[in-house]
Parts: C-alpha cells; structure tokens; sequence
C-alpha cells in the first residue's frame, strides 16, 4: 500500500512539472551591461533546484567535516565507559562467586580508568556514585580478605564520595556495610552507632532492622533487641513460628534480667499483650517474682488468664507447660503471704470436679487444701493423685506433702514412708 501511494504521488508531481513547464513561454531577462542575456523560465527553475542541493551538499559535508573531533572524542569516551562499566560488572561477578582478590582488583581498574578521564578533561554526571560504589565494592571484599587496613581507605573514600550532592542516594548503603562489618567484626557498639546516623526513615528499613537486632542482642541490650524484634514481625520479615520463637526467647531474656520486684513490675508492663499470652514468657515472669520476693497477688493475676485457658482448652498447653504452670501456683502457695485465696480454691476445685481423671488438677487441689490446713481433704486428694501422677517433680512433691501431714497429726511411721517414697522418687 505505502509503494502505491508513492508511485501515485510521483506520477502526480510529473504530471504536474509537464503541466506547468510543457507550454511555459515566460523567459527571465538578466541585464548586465552591455550585455543581456534571456534565459528561459524553466531553466532558472531547474538551475536554482540544482544550486539549491548543491549548497545543501556542500553544508551538510561541512558540518560533518568540523563535527569528526566532537565524534572521536566521543567514541573515546564511550569506549572508555565501556571498559569502567565492564570492569564493574567483572568485580560484581568475582565478588559474588568468592573471588575476593579478583573483584578488588577489578574495582581498583575501574577507579583507574576514572581518573584517567578525570585528568584528561572528562567528566561524567555519576561519577560520585561510581566512586562510591567501586570504593564499596573494594571494601567488601578488603573485608572478606580481613584486610583491615585496605578495607578502611577505601570505607573512607566509598563515604567521602558518597557525601556529595550528587550520591547522596548511596550514603545510607555505606552506612549499612559499615554497621554489618562491626558485627562481623563483633563490635556492637560500633555497628549501633552507625545505625544511630542513619535517617529516619532508613533506620525503618527491613534490613536496619535486622541489623539492630543482631547489634542489640550482642551488646546484651535486651529491651532494643525486643522492640525491633516486634517491628520486624509485624513486617513479617520473619515466619510466624520463627518471630514468636524469637519475641518469646527475647522475653523471657528480658525477665531474666530483673533484679527487685519493682524492675519486674516493669518488665511486666512493657511486655505485648500477646506476649503476655504466651505460656513460657507468664510462668517465667512468675516464677522470677516470686524468687524476687514480689507481690504474690499480682503473679496470680498475670496467671489468671493462663489457667483459663488451660481449663476450657487444655490441648492449647502441652504437657510440661500444664506442669510448670502447677508448680509455680504451688510455688506461690508455699510463700508466707500466698495461701490460696476462696477464689483460687474455688477455681482450682471446679476444674478437678469438671475433669476428675486429671491427677495433676487433684494434685493441686490437694496442695491448695494443705495450706489451707484442710489436713484430711488434702490428704485424701494427694493419695488419690498419686498412683496417676506421671511427672516425676509432682510426684516427689507429693510424697513430701503427705510426709509433712503426718508430721503434723504425729503420726512419724507414715512420714518416715512418706519421706522414703520421696528420696526414692527422686532417685529415679
């Protein structure tokens, strides 16, 4: 369609030049004293087109005459930026594959070539930022070499260059590097103070994040540690098993670290309700209280909703967590000002009557009712629980508490038993 169309556009204008120039009689008269020259129309018409091309020609030849020095110059420099850009691209490839040597050396090549063109008059608009990135670039793998030395001259060049006008976009990736090489390097402090520097917004990022972690659990910094490790699984950048395994250790390491009831209370506080949730972190805090000397209600409260659960739920709780949870409602039992309070008694009765095969419930039962000085009630529950006792800590406290009751009623032949039943249990 398109060779139809300029057939019919040639045809056309030749139709037209005969038209026009087949019975054209106009002449032009050129007088140049003495002399006068006629010349045909058509003719001047067709000597003007030819001078008309003919000048164009001779321009266009010129132009392209005076423009081969700006062509050469550049070619030079595109062949040039291939070279850098190739020896770039060869130091990420070795540095990637473990070539350590190799990718400085390639790095090296390519900051070479740009001073090359730097000094012959050269210069590129992202200069900056390819000296900040091959600067980088060599001091990774300086680092991976454990070139201390070589790694520092060019982190300070990779920082130097990166704090211009124009590479202000790579600042923040240095910054990063540096903070993970003080943690390969085992420096805490030093890799927390890197990401202290880091804008706002980047000290949000994923990445920052993790690093903050790593950098805070090292420096033994438990409570940072932890508040990055809740951003950190709100962004899912971990798995749910994973984050609440990390947020449940963080925890409990955090509990660990109270020294008086009322740094406990405050741990306490600060923890996430659903932190609160989880079994390990509550009989950990609890126990932690109750060694601390703290207020016994107050444990009981944080337990409360613990033993709700394992009451309406008990497959939410395994095993172990069902037994701890028992020792550490004994454990504040034991205490001077924690005998169980009715409520608790009334708890702890309905759910043994709800599941009455439950031997640990009759256990506890039976314990609530010893410190109550229900003597007869509690011993009745204690034996009952105790040929269905299947932990072993449960069972020796068992054998001691009905030691101690026959102690009480005098009756020293069955707490001498009592007593032996309970080395024996531990024995095994």
């Amino acid at each position: 369609m398109r060779v139809a169309l300029w057939f019919l556009a040639l045809f056309s204008m030749a139709v037209a030049a005969a038209l026009f120039a087949g019975n054209n009689q106009g002449t032009i008269t050129v007088f140049w004293p003495p002399y006068r020259v006629d010349l045909s129309f058509n003719l001047v018409v067709l000597l003007l087109t030819v001078l008309f091309f003919t000048m164009h020609v001779a321009l266009r030849a010129l132009a392209a005459l005076f423009a081969m020095p700006g062509h050469a110059r550049s070619w030079r420099l595109q062949h040039q930026e291939r070279g850098m850009h190739v020896a770039l691209l060869d130091a990420l490839a070795h540095l990637v594959a473990g070539r350590f040597i190799r990718a400085r050396k390639a790095a090296e090549l390519v900051l070479a070539r740009e001073a090359a063109m730097s000094r012959s008059g050269e210069t590129l608009v992202y200069s900056a930022r390819l000296r900040a990135l091959t600067h980088l670039l060599a001091a990774e793998s300086a680092q991976a070499l454990q070139d201390k030395s070589a790694r520092s001259v060019h982190f300070d060049q990779a920082l130097e260059q990166a704090s211009r006008q124009e590479a202000l976009g790579i600042r923040e990736g240095v910054q990063l590097r540096a903070a993970r090489w003080s943690l390969e390097d085992r420096d805490a402090s030093a890799a927390l103070q890197w990401l202290d520097e880091l804008p706002q917004g980047a000290s949000r990022r994923t990445i920052a994040m993790r690093l903050r972690l790593k950098a805070s659990r090292m420096a033994r910094q438990i409570r940072p540690a932890l508040e990055a490790a809740r951003l950190l699984a709100k962004h899912r950048a971990f798995s749910e098993v994973a984050a609440t395994g990390l947020l449940r250790g963080l925890a409990l390491e955090l509990i660990a670290g109270a020294h008086d009831p009322d740094q406990m209370n405050g741990v306490w506080g600060q923890l996430d309700p659903a932190e609160k949730q989880m079994p390990e972190v509550v009989i950990a805090a609890t126990r932690r209280m109750l060694k601390l000397g703290g207020d016994v209600a107050a444990t009981r409260d944080w337990l409360l909703p613990l033993w709700d659960r394992m009451v309406a739920q008990p497959a939410t709780l395994s095993e172990t967590q069902r037994v701890q949870l028992i020792q550490v409602l004994e454990s504040g039992f034991a205490t001077a000002s924690g005998a169980p309070e009715s409520a608790w008694l009334t708890r702890i009765e309905k759910a043994q009557m709800a599941n009455p095969g439950d031997a640990a419930l009759q256990y506890l039962a039976g314990i609530a009712c010893k410190h109550l000085q229900l003597w007869g009630k509690a011993q009745q529950l204690l034996k009952q629980s105790l040929p269905r006792l299947q932990d072993p800590a449960l069972e020796r406290s068992a054998h001691v508490a009905l030691a101690e009751l026959a102690e009480q009623r005098g009756d020293m032949g069955a707490a001498t038993q009592a007593w032996r039943n309970a080395a024996l249990a531990f024995k095994a």
